[in-house]
């Protein structure tokens, strides 16, 4: 059920269906930016994650995505291996890096995300 959970996360991402993305978070979601990353920190509840994280990702390029290739599932835990692109706002050029995603759930809710990502890349490239 939680590898679904993760999915549907996924799927609304890929649609721009944002209600439905903060719809899959507990109240109390814990959101942990890499450090390095241009947004790094914690969010926590789904309105800070919106504000803090979903609001700001034009700082880092235009069109961002996050595309989740394989999900594995153990317990209470998915992670996500996937690329993150985006177009560069000066360039034009699309970018990507690799990136894995930590999910934690609890009682059909995403209860916290740990991202993992080459944050020296993605400065590098959104330069």
């Amino acid at each position: 059920m939680n590898k679904q959970i993760v999915e549907s996360l996924h799927a609304g991402f890929a649609e721009g269906n944002v209600p439905k993305v903060l719809g899959l978070m507990d109240e109390k979601i814990e959101w942990i930016e890499a450090d390095g990353f241009p947004i790094t920190g914690t969010y926590i509840g789904p309105q800070a994650v919106l504000e803090g994280v979903f609001m700001r990702l034009g700082e880092i390029g235009e069109g961002w995505s996050a595309v989740a290739d394989q999900l594995i599932a153990e317990g209470d835990t998915v992670v996500a291996l996937g690329k993150y692109a985006w177009k560069h706002k000066v360039t034009g050029k699309v970018c990507e890096v690799k990136m894995a995603h930590a999910w934690t759930l609890s009682g059909g809710k995403i209860t916290r995300l740990q991202q993992h990502v080459d944050t020296a890349q993605v400065l590098e490239l959104s330069a």
